[in-house]
């Protein structure tokens, strides 16, 4: 059995969006345990609140950075918890290549300040294309193929190039024959 360990970064006004995405990964966990995969999801409100002798944020990293996929949603804002946690494992993604890193923010989502722009900017700056979400159906969908599209490569190739290294890894933002354009994958 291959266990595949998620971890869902969110601010906790995605409170149901969070668990409808863990009603949908149980049900694909379901569907992949015949095939010998199982998914384990991690969601902050499933880790202990006990107090501890470092930060309970510590231990939220810890999980993150032994996750094989990252996965971050945003509506009107970034947290700093959040942020903390895209930058632990986006250093584990550059330091050996996991987690997989997702970013979804919620479409036509009023800011309440400025933090989704300067994580959306700092995002561009890395070369990541975030994805927007129209509901938390489009949400499952998108991310639902992504998991079809990593289990047909067995969860590999999961390489990092700085934005602007390597002009071949520009030209391969076009996955497996499907084109991303202005947030959403066309088929």
């Amino acid at each position: 059995m291959k266990k595949i360990k998620l971890f869902l970064a969110s601010s906790n006004t995605l409170v149901d969006t969070r668990r409808r995405f863990e009603l949908e990964i149980y049900r694909k966990c379901k569907l992949w345990f015949e095939q010998g995969v199982f998914l384990h999801l991690d969601v902050w409100e499933d880790l202990s609140a006990r107090m501890s002798e470092g930060r309970s944020q510590d231990e939220y990293n810890e999980k993150i950075e032994a996750a094989d996929l990252f996965v971050l949603l945003a509506s009107d804002k970034v947290g700093m918890y959040s942020a903390e946690e895209f930058d632990t494992a986006f250093g584990a993604f550059k330091a050996k290549q996991k987690p997989f890193v997702f970013t979804y923010f919620l479409q036509d989502a009023v800011p309440s300040g400025s933090s989704l722009e300067l994580f959306k900017k700092k995002l561009s700056d890395l070369g990541h294309f975030y994805a927007s979400y129209k509901n938390d159906d489009d949400l499952w969908n998108q991310f639902n193929k992504e998991l079809e599209r990593l289990q047909i490569e067995q969860f590999k190739n999961n390489e990092w190039k700085a934005a602007g290294n390597d002009k071949k890894a520009d030209q391969e933002i076009n996955f497996t024959g499907n084109e991303f354009n202005n947030n959403t994958f066309n088929f």
